[in-house]
């Protein structure tokens, strides 16, 4: 009997010690752990991100940045992998060219180059040139193309072979071209318009040599862009007959000149009588009076 009863209680134990094993394996806690565990032995790679939101024109410091492990994939293109490698380049640190938030990574694109100031100059993409054309708050479209914007650039010139006539041509020069600076202004925050100047456009070295023989041309207006709208649609350039269905274009000078005069013109009256006309006496007479007047041959036959 006694052996009987111990069976059973060394059977329950083994149950028991069992029971809270296979509790201890499923609880939340311990999957976590295993979660961590796990993301321990993933690999992952250093990127400098900002430790907090930096505004254009911001020269960089150490306690602007902070470094955090990004997985492999997810890691952007070019990003720096040190603070050491942002700071400590020759020439100085580099200022901030685009506003940056806080913990986004750090891109060269986004910076200056080691100790330059935020100018100009230092925010043109490879292979570009800065270009300036003067504007006015018309042709600079209001002052709300600001830097960042992008522009199509409009020439429009006089054809005309003499002043009788004009012959008024509008064509697009370039597409799609990025506003540097308004005047002075160059930071891409800028959200208030202004009344511009000069504006300086990102440009190729064959669209910079377009816009100079352009401005010598006619006057150049610029049409502001869609913002995200990259296409380069097709165009031809428009003339006066292109307005108003041609219908402006379609009558000759002379014709019409001709019709404004005929509508203007005075009622021709009868000339008078000539020296030599031939006269004759017609006698008028009212009640008790009579008078002797003198008409034209033709009006004394016609009377008698």
């Amino acid at each position: 009997m006694r052996h009987g009863i111990l069976i059973s209680l060394t059977g329950s134990a083994a149950l028991g010690v069992g029971a809270l094993a296979l509790a201890h394996f499923w609880t939340p806690g311990s999957q976590a752990e295993t979660d961590v565990n796990a993301a321990s032995t993933r690999k992952t790679v250093p990127v400098v991100i900002a430790s907090g939101a930096l505004a254009y024109g911001v020269r960089l410091e150490a306690r602007n940045l902070t470094v955090a492990q990004f997985p492999p994939e997810a890691a952007p293109q070019g990003a720096f992998t040190s603070v050491d490698q942002v700071l400590g380049q020759s020439g100085g640190p580099p200022v901030v060219l685009a506003p940056m938030a806080a913990r986004e990574p750090l891109l060269p694109a986004k910076l200056s180059g080691p100790g330059a100031r935020p100018s100009l100059s230092a925010d043109i993409a490879e292979g570009k040139r800065g270009y300036t054309i003067r504007v006015t708050d018309v042709s600079g479209v209001g002052g709300h193309a600001l830097p960042g914007d992008h522009v199509d650039v409009v020439l429009t010139r006089d054809l005309s072979d003499d002043t009788r006539s004009r012959r008024m041509v509008s064509e697009v020069v370039i597409q799609n071209v990025r506003v540097l600076g308004v005047d002075l202004n160059a930071n891409p925050t800028s959200a208030k318009a202004a009344l511009p100047k000069t504006s300086t456009l990102e440009v190729s070295v064959e669209d910079a040599q377009k816009l100079a023989v352009a401005s010598e041309l006619g006057s150049l207006t610029l049409a502001l862009r869609r913002s995200g709208a990259s296409a380069v649609d097709p165009v031809r350039a428009i003339s006066v007959a292109d307005l108003s269905g041609g219908a402006m274009a379609s009558a000759p000078l002379a014709k019409t000149v001709a019709v404004v005069r005929h509508a203007t013109a005075k009622p021709r009256t009868a000339p008078p009588p000539t020296a030599n006309a031939a006269f004759s006496a017609m006698r008028i007479t009212q009640g008790d009076k009579a008078a002797d007047i003198q008409v034209p041959s033709e009006r004394a036959g016609a009377g008698a």
